[in-house]
């Protein structure tokens, strides 16, 4: 099976974004790795294999796993409980089992031999004991199945096990029939343990009453179960693994497209919301994309492009990979990274998106640097979250495929870095020891078995050349413990049953697909473009190089500019920001973000500058956080709203403050033309006396604000311009100044997000008249409505409730999150992120006509007509959508409290 290379490079090579000022200077460039040198370090991989396969075998084994602290085996119930880690232990030799196939990749045919014949004659698999269902299919029932690959490839070979009898895959089916029993739930998730003896039912197994599953848990086990079914001609197992990954696929949360970290096994809802590509999650989109390349089966791959595409627009701020809620997919669930996000680099190579694989690759490897070893989890800015690091290989894998797909020297060189550091800092006398704190070294008493199974495979796979290996590796697919499943499963026998929950071609956008998988042995033909991408990473993590502050000589060039000098419509300021290296980045969310590459600055005092520049800004964002407005209210009152619309609105940070206000402004919306609001108008005659609708952009908030203002308004509404955005997915921004006195801004001005603006631009296209009341919180609608009597036709057939009882908002707290960005991004006229409350609408628009209405002079002439791109749509439906994400977004805030 032989695969072409899709690559997704750009025809330029664009700055790579920067997170963070630079703060030292590239200390070496690499060069190639001579043949000796490699030969070297793949000698040198061998005998640190030996170290710990040999010390397991002389101190642990039958034991599942080695503790190369005291020098003895870990066997279940003699040592103290260790949690959830304790369930991928079953008294069967896990260690040895996961090894399997390791040993055949290392040469070591005379040892597979060995131990193929000890787990036949030792192992058991009808132990009573409760194991987890993902780690013994992925550990266990994949090292039997990687070992029977392994065997019958050398058989065939006629010079190596010629006796056997296809006695693993006899192993593997009776554990396969172990697993079965949890896969009886009316969803077809797995429960996530099994008794290898009693199954799920019954006290005697003692589990059976979990109720909730990790999405990777039920997701990871279609490449083990398909692999099974198709050596033994059984379909049973392909089917169960493929109806999880159906109900999976249906539970998607379909606006955003991902998934959530946890989920009920019965019930089928999302028990914890977050989503990212790390822990919980991370190969459940691993196996979609494999199980095509292994498969041949099109739905897999149609799925995985949908999660992908959502991946890369929410979760993917390169080089970093963020956790999001998956119904507020542009907020992010935590300021963290875990470790095992560390793979996705390597997957994004088998999809052929080369470019951001080299992005947090890099990062990896920096933070890697810093700490010997990568934390368990780190923060955002690279500081240590969770110490441990139990020799986790996700980073050596993804540095093997990334040197596959580009052929450059450096990823050997990083490869070194890990050898030496697991050399130095995790080698004991009796194999190698987990950290159980990078920043002390300390050492934990646990070897685990995926060190055996994948770290040696992928570093041995970086140093070897092709001559080395027993086995065009080509020919095979790597599960996610590593494990070597051949690409003839693909035509093997089939069981090709349409699936229930297919992929309708609304929601398949066939641009995003490659219908291949890479062929990794194609070189890049500009060798210096990784390298290109990796060195703003590096600057930004990499502190190993200290130097000098730049001496300048005094009068000797211009003054450096401060933070609180910038103002972003001056063009001697953005020349200024470019001979510092300070460009602006335009965010996902609409927002801009300063960012520095003190390599393109002009001279490293102008870096140095641009590093001080940034820090002035943090504090002065900092300062502004602390200064922060709550966000207001745009009630639609008129026909036939009657103030039961109440959308949420950013405010300003000048003009009227309308927390000051018993009243708030009312009036009627007109579009100003033009709709940016950025020249002098040229409809006052409709602006005058109402509230103008702006588009965000061109300029600067307070300059719309003086335009409409000039033009007779009462107040403003600025609509975003970045489309689909909404208060219920992004956090709540407050307009600032420009950078000069405001005080001759005395009307009210407020944001709304572009979701929330379709409303109000729908409802002036199909009612002509719409009145607002802007005000600091929505109003009470017998106190809007006291002085004019409004009857309403009654949509139910319930009593009506008083109106001066009817709710009309409910209050929600939601995490800050302030950056350093704005409009034109500058500290006195930016969009500062507003925390809490949220405001929502309590809307019963569906009432479509009213007896009488409040009657207000409507001026002479005719509007002018304000194009929307969601025409399509009517007020009511727009309602509907809007109400149907917001009650999304109460309950998930409802199970997170």
């Amino acid at each position: 099976m032989r695969i072409s290379l899709q690559t997704h490079l750009p025809a330029t090579m664009i700055p790579t974004l920067l997170l963070l000022p630079l703060l030292g200077l590239l200390c070496s460039q690499g060069h190639a790795m001579s043949r000796e040198e490699r030969h070297r370090l793949r000698n040198q991989v061998v005998e640190m294999f030996d170290h710990a396969y040999q010390n397991y075998m002389n101190h642990a084994y039958p034991a599942d796993e080695l503790m190369p602290l005291t020098c003895r085996g870990r066997v279940r119930g003699l040592e103290p409980s260790r949690g959830d880690v304790d369930d991928a232990l079953g008294k069967f030799s896990l260690t040895l089992i996961d090894t399997l196939d390791t040993l055949v990749l290392l040469n070591k045919t005379t040892e597979f031999e060995a131990a193929v014949r000890r787990v036949l004659s030792d192992v058991r698999l009808d132990n009573d004991i409760v194991v987890s269902v993902f780690e013994t299919n992925i550990r266990v029932l994949g090292g039997l199945l990687g070992g029977h690959s392994m065997a019958v490839m050398l058989k065939e070979g006629g010079q190596h096990m010629l006796w056997y009898q296809d006695e693993l895959l006899h192993m593997a089916k009776d554990l396969g029939l172990r697993l079965l029993p949890a896969f009886n739930t009316s969803s077809g998730l797995p429960y996530p343990r099994v008794n290898l003896k009693y199954g799920v039912r019954g006290p005697e197994t003692r589990t059976g009453t979990e109720t909730d599953t990790c999405t990777a848990c039920a997701g990871t086990i279609i490449l083990e179960f398909a692999a099974l079914s198709r050596f033994t001609g059984d379909p049973v197992y392909e089917a169960h693994a493929r109806r999880a990954l159906d109900f999976l696929w249906e539970k998607r949360q379909r606006n955003s497209n991902l998934v959530g970290t946890t989920i009920n096994i019965h019930s089928g809802e999302w028990v914890r919301r977050d989503s990212g590509v790390g822990a919980g999650i991370d190969s459940y989109y691993e196996y979609l994309l494999k199980a095509y390349v292994l498969l041949g089966d099109d739905l897999f791959l149609q799925r995985f492009n949908i999660h992908y595409a959502s991946i890369m627009k929410y979760i993917s701020q390169p080089p970093l990979l963020l956790d999001v809620h998956i119904h507020k997919p542009l907020l992010p669930a935590r300021t963290w990274m875990d470790s095992l996000l560390a793979f996705f680099p390597g997957l994004q190579v088998l999809k052929g998106d080369i470019r951001p694989a080299i992005e947090t690759h890099e990062m990896l490897y920096q933070v890697t640097k810093k700490h010997n070893f990568l934390p368990e989890a780190f923060t955002t800015d690279f500081r240590v979250h969770w110490a441990q690091h139990p020799l986790r290989p996700e980073f050596a894998e993804s540095t093997y495929f990334l040197y596959k797909a580009t052929g450059d020297p450096y990823y050997l060189e990083v490869g070194r870095t890990v050898l030496d550091n697991l050399n130095h800092f995790a080698r004991v006398p009796c194999g190698f020891a987990a950290m159980k704190d990078v920043r002390t070294g300390s050492h934990e008493d646990r070897m685990d078995s995926f060190f055996l199974a994948e770290m040696f495979k992928y570093l041995f796979l970086l140093f070897a050349d092709a001559e080395d290996l027993p086995f065009d590796v080509e020919d095979y697919i790597f599960t996610t413990e590593a494990h070597l499943l051949p690409l003839s499963l693909s035509v093997a026998s089939r069981f090709s049953a349409p699936s229930a929950n297919t992929t309708s071609e609304e929601e398949l956008d066939d641009s995003n697909f490659d219908w291949t998988c890479p062929n990794t042995r194609l070189l890049f033909p500009d060798p210096a473009f990784p390298r290109n991408l990796r060195e703003p990473i590096r600057s930004a993590v990499d502190r190993s190089c200290p130097r000098p502050a730049p001496y300048r000589e005094p009068g000797m060039g211009r003054p450096p500019l401060r933070a609180q000098d910038f103002m972003a419509n001056n063009p001697e300021h953005l020349e200024l920001l470019r001979r510092m290296g300070v460009s602006l980045i335009h965010l996902k969310d609409g927002r801009v973000q300063l960012v520095q590459h003190a390599t393109q600055a002009v001279s490293a005092v102008a870096a140095e500058d641009g590093m001080r520049f940034m820090q002035e800004m943090m504090e002065l964002s900092s300062q502004q956080q602390k200064e922060q407005l709550p966000p207001r209210a745009i009630q639609i009152v008129s026909h036939p709203f009657f103030g039961r619309v109440v959308l949420t609105a950013g405010p300003a940070q000048f003009g009227t403050d309308l927390s000051k206000s018993s009243t708030g402004v009312r009036g009627y919306v007109t579009v100003a033309e033009p709709y940016s609001g950025c020249m002098e108008l040229a409809n006052p005659e409709y602006v005058q006396g109402r509230i103008a609708l702006l588009q965000r952009g061109q300029c600067m908030f307070a300059e719309k604000a003086r335009h409409i203002q000039k033009a007779g308004a009462i107040g403003g509404i600025v609509i975003d311009d970045n489309d689909g955005s909404s208060s219920d997915t992004a956090p709540l921004f407050q307009m600032a100044g420009d950078g000069r006195s405001t005080d001759d801004v005395t009307l009210p001005l407020l944001f709304l997000f572009h979701k929330e603006g379709n409303i109000l631009l729908e409802s002036l296209k199909e009612y002509r008249e719409v009145e607002v009341l802007l005000s600091d919180k929505a109003r009470d609608r017998a106190s809007i409505f006291k002085d004019v009597d409004v009857q309403e036709e009654d949509c139910s057939t319930e009593p009506t409730t008083p109106a001066s009882s009817e709710p009309v908002i409910q209050l929600h707290h939601v995490e800050l999150d302030v950056s350093v960005m704005g409009e034109e991004v500058t500290p006195t006229d930016e969009l500062v992120q507003v925390s809490p409350p949220e405001i929502e609408a309590v809307s019963e628009a569906e009432c479509s006509r009213t007896e009488a209405r409040a009657e207000r002079d409507s001026g002479e002439g005719e509007e002018p007509a304000v194009e929307s791109d969601s025409s399509s749509q009517s007020v009511d439906e727009l309602l509907a959508d809007w109400r149907e994400d917001l009650e999304a977004f109460q309950q998930m805030e409802k199970d997170e409290l």
